[in-house]
This record gives structure tokens, sequence and C-alpha cells, in this order.
């Protein structure tokens, strides 16, 4: 087989079967559902940080099934209310726990990822001296798919790293430094 024909099998398998490619603002559909975070912890600042990929399709799905409806995350029609919808949507699916108190973090902000597809969160835990236990909750998404996946990477105190992976059979995990 050509390099030619492998990439267009290649192509043919990952294809959406129903990609209009006329307009701009069409995004093809994806066929698979993942968030991804990082939570870093910051010694010098003394904050847990925390960067969240979340596909701004599926988000808005999620909100429209809470009542927030027709939003237009990262565009130029985005509702005024948007980004407080989505950390009040995260505070109730994304709990953290510190030496097993949980813990209230601020929304920084959001912008586009590069290929306009998804949307970056920015939350950060101020006043963190130092991690022992972290326990993290995660259902972000679970209800609005049965194949979600939420991935989270961990670096901890001494750049000490964890992973997690979240679904709908276990949302919520502990680990220790």
């Amino acid at each position: 087989m050509s390099i030619f024909q492998y990439c267009f099998c290649l192509f043919l398998l990952f294809a959406p079967s129903s990609t209009n490619f006329t307009t701009v603002e069409t995004v093809p559909a994806h066929e698979f559902h993942i968030s991804k975070c990082l939570i870093e912890f910051n010694e010098k600042e003394k904050a847990l940080q925390f960067t969240l990929h979340l596909f701004i399709d599926d988000l808005e799905e999620a909100l429209r099934q809470q009542g927030a409806d027709k939003l237009f995350i990262c565009t130029d029609k985005e509702v005024e209310k948007a980004e407080e919808y989505i950390y009040k949507y995260l505070q109730q699916k994304l709990a953290i726990s510190l030496e097993g108190q949980q813990m209230d973090y601020t929304f920084i902000g959001k912008e586009m990822s590069e290929d306009m597809v998804a949307v970056w969160c920015y939350l950060e835990i101020e006043n963190v001296e130092n991690i022992h236990q972290l326990h993290v909750k995660n259902s972000i998404l679970l209800e609005a798919f049965d194949d979600q996946k939420n991935i989270i990477s961990i670096i901890g105190p001494n750049k000490k790293k964890g992973y997690l992976l979240f679904n709908n059979a276990k949302n919520e995990e502990t680990l220790e430094f």
C-alpha cells in the first residue's frame, strides 16, 4: 500500500460522515468525548493551578441540559453570562479536597483552543502550603455523554506526577504525595 493510499484510508476512517466544508463556522462533529486537565502545584506561588480543556460543543450540550441554551462560547455572539454558567457548572462537577478538606477554587478565565473546537478554562486554589493528600471528584460531562472520559494529569510537590482517569463507573479518586 502506498503512503497516499494509507493516508486516504486514515482520512476515511476518521472523517465525520456529514462534514460540511462550505462555511467557516461549521466544525465537524467529533466521535469521542474526552476532557483533559492539568493540575499543578506551584510551590513558589503557593497555589494549585488548573488548566482544563473541554470541547465547546460538549460543554454547551451539558449547559443546555441545565437550561443555559445558546451561549455561543468563544464566539463573537457569546452571551454576557457565559463564564458565570461555565464556572457554576464546574463547581457542580469538579470538587477538590486537600488533606480531607474541600477547597474552593477561583475561575481565572477561559480562551479558545488553537483548533477552535475547544475551550481552555483556568482555575486556581490559592494559599496552599503543601499537599500530602489530594482527592478529586470529576463528573464533568458524564451526565451528557455515556462514553465521556476525563483525564487529569497532576504535578504535585517536588514535581511528583500522577494521572487519573474518570468515567461513569469511577468519578473520584485520591492521590497521596
